[in-house]
């Protein structure tokens, strides 16, 4: 094969590798329904027929700085109510609004009888931690050069893990405990040097390459600490309910 053919093929793939990604006219996408493995295994749980526990969480307390206390309640509540299994009763937002209505209608600006039913009590409360997340965990890394071509690429392992206690609404005494621990992979690439190749090949058969073309490209993906999170409450929550789903 001629060395200006060989020059071609590698730009060529280069060139598709680097700008194709950015180019692509389909690249926005809409937003989609939680559809991951976990979320998936939660709602794959059978319901329960007749009335469920009533359950409640607090807070959920987070020692790692980029991981939000109240965001990580959330998404506990969530995860609770996904899986179908438990009557999730409110307690972090009381006065924000089951509160204030409960005193609209308990003082008449309101039609309805909230005022005067009392809250549902809790069975289990549960808390929970977020106890650890560790950055470069793992870090591998490694590369070749061709002809002047650079190839390198790397791999980073964090990791997150979470607590979360049973704790018996009447008695006060923690009956259990789950945790569960989730790796963040990160990968990357790049390439650098095509033009040096490319100048590589053609002096094999003789030839320069005048105007002395280059292209490089760099890649990385990486699991979002949020993604992971979830992913890890979810699991609790599949647990929660095979231990405590039955009576």
């Amino acid at each position: 094969m001629k060395a200006e053919r060989w020059i071609a093929i590698i730009m060529t793939i280069v060139l598709a590798l680097v700008f194709g990604g950015v180019c692509h006219a389909d690249d926005e996408e809409d937003p989609v329904v939680d559809s991951s493995r976990t979320t998936k295994k939660l709602q794959s749980i059978k319901r329960p027929k007749g009335q469920r526990k009533v359950v409640t969480i607090y807070e959920f307390r987070s020692s790692v700085p980029e991981v939000n206390g109240a965001a990580a309640t959330d998404m506990f509540t969530t995860a609770l109510i996904k899986s179908g299994y438990f009557a999730v009763a409110e307690r972090q937002r009381l006065n924000e609004g089951v509160m204030r209505e409960k005193q609209l209608q308990g003082g008449g600006m309101a039609t309805g009888k909230a005022g005067q039913t009392k809250l549902a009590g809790a069975q289990y409360i549960f808390e929970g931690t977020v106890s650890e997340a560790n950055p470069n965990e793992t870090n591998k890394e490694g590369g070749f050069t061709v002809g002047g071509m650079n190839v390198g690429g790397a791999k980073t392992t964090d990791s997150i893990g979470l607590d979360v206690r049973i704790v018996d609404a009447q008695t006060g005494l923690v009956l259990d405990s789950v945790n569960v621990r989730k790796k963040i992979v990160a990968k990357g690439g790049e390439v650098s040097g095509v033009g040096r190749l490319a100048q590589s090949i053609a002096g094999l058969g003789g030839k320069s390459v005048p105007l002395n073309p280059d292209a490089r490209g760099k890649a990385s993906k990486k699991e979002g600490v949020d993604q992971a999170l979830r992913s890890c409450i979810e699991t609790a929550v599949y647990e929660l309910v095979t231990r405590y789903g039955e009576d």
